[in-house]
């Protein structure tokens, strides 16, 4: 009973600074710019708008992002963690080390990569080829969030496969499995919740992002994220911004429900699922 008095610290900071900004949130997206009283005509205003369109195509681009990341992630965590230590320790090093820098700064990165006479262009050029456009576009945008929220899948998949229990794995091919039957029944099921984890931590930043459709994109590619900045720093329509924010939001919430609808109850037998 003492220890909890210990959590009292935690709720009063959780209170401060996140139930009362998103109760703010909520009053202004149900409030109109002098006007008295509360109304869902900024949810209605969105409904009926062009920023409907922004916002799928944001899921959509969010959608492939997350694909990406888990094609190119499961291998490369796997990989992991099936090397040796001391290798595997280095391995992870060079995952982390770009996490280091800052998120701005790496972005910027692929603004000189990508660019005109960037160095993909120069590379280009220098295999006697014509330069390409790939700065300002939305392929642009999906590298720089591929590269970004890329160690947010392989992390939690090393962490799971890491843990998995091998002797399951030896007993399946003792009974005659070979390596795809093994993988199918055995590893993925155990590693699903590490997967999961790793989607919900690629999906809900690609989907509220600003800065790298900003920088990669040149304000030619709006996502909703976008949108939402717009309407705060810019247009000054707090009620509006605060709208869109909770209908993304809600969306957020109900992808964090269906993700965990399908996390197995038992990461080690991978039970939930089979």
């Amino acid at each position: 009973m003492k220890f909890r008095k210990l959590s009292y610290p935690y709720l009063v900071w959780m209170g401060i600074f996140i139930l009362v900004p998103l109760f703010m949130i909520l009053y202004y997206s149900l409030s109109i710019k002098g006007v008295n009283g509360l109304s869902f005509s900024n949810f209605k205003e969105f409904f009926c708008s062009i920023n409907l369109v922004v916002l799928l195509h944001s899921i959509k681009i969010a959608f492939v992002t997350t694909l990406i990341c888990l094609l190119i992630g499961y291998p490369t965590a796997y990989l992991i963690s099936k090397a040796p230590l001391k290798r595997r320790s280095i391995m992870l090093i060079l995952i982390i080390l770009p996490m280091w820098m800052n998120f701005l700064l790496r972005t910027y990165a692929w603004m000189n990569i990508l660019a005109k006479n960037g160095i993909l262009n120069n590379f280009f050029r220098f295999l006697g080829l014509s330069p390409k456009t790939m700065l300002y576009t939305q392929g642009a945008i999906i590298v720089g969030m591929v590269y970004n929220f890329l160690p947010f899948m392989i992390l939690p998949i090393y962490t799971v496969l890491e843990k998995m229990d091998h002797s399951l794995v030896e007993a399946a091919k003792d009974l005659g499995a070979n390596n795809l039957q093994t993988f199918i029944k055995i590893i993925f099921p155990m590693s699903l919740t590490g997967v999961i984890t790793g989607i919900t931590m690629v999906f809900i930043p690609a989907i509220s992002t600003f800065e790298i459709s900003a920088l990669l994109g040149g304000n030619k590619i709006n996502l909703i994220g976008n949108v939402i900045e717009n309407q705060f720093r810019v247009i000054g329509d707090w009620n509006y911004g605060s709208a869109i924010s909770m209908v993304l939001m809600i969306i957020i919430f109900i992808t964090m429900l269906i993700t965990n609808k399908f996390n197995p109850d038992d990461e080690k037998t991978g039970g939930g699922l089979w």
